[in-house]
C-alpha cells in the first residue's frame, strides 16, 4: 500500500460487493486488495452500505446492503471534478518542449523561467514562472518520464521539499546583537535615549523614508533615504541621528531587514548600539510599528516618498512630536524629550491664534 491514492476501478468494486455478500469483513477486503482500510471504509460508507445485524436466533444470517458496484461506479464519475482549465504546462504541448529542452542542457527551473521571458518576450504562452515549472514536474506521474525529468534537476530530490513555516531566508546579518541582550534600563524606559527604528517603503518598495521613535518620550525622527540599501540606511539614519546630543542616542532596537546589514558602521558614526528584534515579531517594536501607521496621514501608502526633502520630513515629524499623546498623560514628546525648546501653553495658544 503505497502513499500515493488511486481511484477505485469498477473491477475493484465488483469484488467488495463480491466478498461483502459472502460476509467478509472491510478490514480483510482491503487486505485482499492491497488497499488501505479506511479506503474501504470510505468507499461503504459514501454508497450508504450498513453492516448485517447479528441473527438473534437460528435461520440464515441477513446479508449487508445498501452496496452495488454499478451504481458505486457511477456516482464516482459523476464526482469527478474535470478543472476548470488544464495545466499550461504538460507534455506534449509547445511550452514543454521548450521547457525540456532546458532541463537537458542544466538549467535550472528559475533560469528557463528567465530566458523564456527574454527570447520568447512576444509570446506569453510560451512564457512561465519557475514555480509552474516545480509543479508540473512533481505532478507528473510515477513512471520513467517523471524519473528522467527529475534527473535533470540540479539535486535530484524525488519530493520538492516545502519551505518550513516561520523559517527567515533572508541571511544572517554579521555581528547581530539579539534584544534579549538589551541592557534592563532599555526594557524599562525609564532613561530616554534609547530608540526603535524601521523603513517606511513607497510605491513599488523603491522609495523609503527612516522612521526613529524614542522609547521613553515618543519623540520622532524621520530620515530621507535615497532608496532603501545598506548603504542609505547607514548615511541616513548618521544625518539625524548626530543632530541629537550624544546622551540621548543610545542605543537603537531594529527589525532583521537587510537594511541594517552595515549596522557597526552605524555604531561607529553614531555611538549608538545596535540590538536586534526576533524575525516576524513586531510586537518588539510596538512603539515603532504604531508611530509607522501614524505616519501614514502624511506619506500615504502606494505614493513616492523620494520627492520629500528632509526639511519636509522635520516639519512632519514636528507635527508629530507637538502633539498630545494619552499614553504621555497628554503630554506632547517634544516637551519631554526637548523640554528647554519647546514650550506647550506657547505652542497652543499659537494654534489658537491661527484657528487650528
Amino acid at each position: 500500500m503505497g502513499k500515493t491514492y488511486g481511484q477505485l476501478s469498477i473491477e475493484e468494486r465488483a469484488v467488495i460487493e463480491t466478498q461483502l455478500e459472502m460476509g467478509v469483513k472491510p478490514a480483510a477486503i482491503a487486505v485482499a486488495l492491497n488497499r488501505c482500510a479506511s479506503t474501504i471504509s470510505r468507499e461503504l460508507r459514501r454508497n450508504d452500505w450498513s453492516r448485517p445485524k447479528t441473527p438473534r436466533g437460528p435461520g440464515r444470517p441477513p446479508v449487508a446492503g445498501g452496496y452495488h458496484a454499478e451504481a458505486a461506479q457511477r456516482r464516482a464519475r459523476a464526482c469527478t471534478v474535470k478543472p476548470r482549465v488544464e495545466r499550461r504546462l504538460r507534455p506534449g504541448t509547445a511550452l514543454w518542449s521548450h521547457v525540456r529542452r532546458y532541463l537537458k542542457a542544466g538549467y535550472s527551473p528559475e533560469q528557463i523561467a528567465g530566458t523564456l521571458s527574454r527570447v520568447q518576450a512576444k509570446t506569453p504562452s510560451l512564457q512561465v514562472s519557475h514555480e509552474t515549472i516545480y509543479t508540473a514536474i512533481y505532478a507528473m506521474p510515477r513512471g520513467e518520464l517523471r524519473t528522467e525529468v527529475i534527473g535533470w534537476l540540479r539535486f535530484g530530490h524525488t519530493k520538492r521539499r516545502p519551505r518550513a513555516r516561520g523559517e527567515d531566508r533572508r541571511g544572517r546579518i554579521p555581528a547581530m546583537v539579539s534584544i534579549h541582550e538589551r541592557p534592563p534600563e532599555i526594557e524599562e524606559r525609564l532613561v530616554p535615549g534609547h530608540w526603535e527604528g524601521d523603513l517606511i517603503k513607497g510605491r513599488h518598495n523603491r522609495s523609503a523614508v527612516g522612521t526613529l521613535v524614542e522609547r521613553t518620550t515618543l519623540f520622532t525622527v524621520l530620515s530621507r533615504m535615497d532608496d532603501a540599501s545598506a548603504e542609505s540606511a547607514v548615511s541616513g539614519f548618521s544625518h539625524v541621528l548626530n543632530r541629537i546630543e550624544a546622551q540621548k542616542r543610545l542605543s537603537l532596537t531594529y527589525d532583521q531587514g537587510r537594511e541594517m546589514v552595515a549596522h557597526q558602521r552605524l555604531t561607529d558614526t553614531t555611538g549608538v548600539k545596535v540590538y536586534f528584534a526576533d524575525p516576524h515579531s513586531p510586537w518588539q517594536r510596538g512603539l515603532n510599528e504604531n508611530t509607522n501607521g501614524l505616519l501614514r496621514q502624511y506619506l500615504p501608502k502606494g505614493s513616492d516618498l523620494s520627492g520629500f526633502t528632509q526639511k519636509e520630513l522635520d516639519t512632519i515629524a514636528w507635527k508629530l512630536n507637538t502633539r498630545p499623546r494619552k499614553s504621555l498623560g497628554f503630554q506632547c514628546p517634544a516637551e519631554l524629550f526637548t523640554p528647554d525648546a519647546f514650550n506647550f501653553k506657547q505652542h497652543h495658544a499659537a494654534l489658537f491664534a491661527l484657528g487650528h
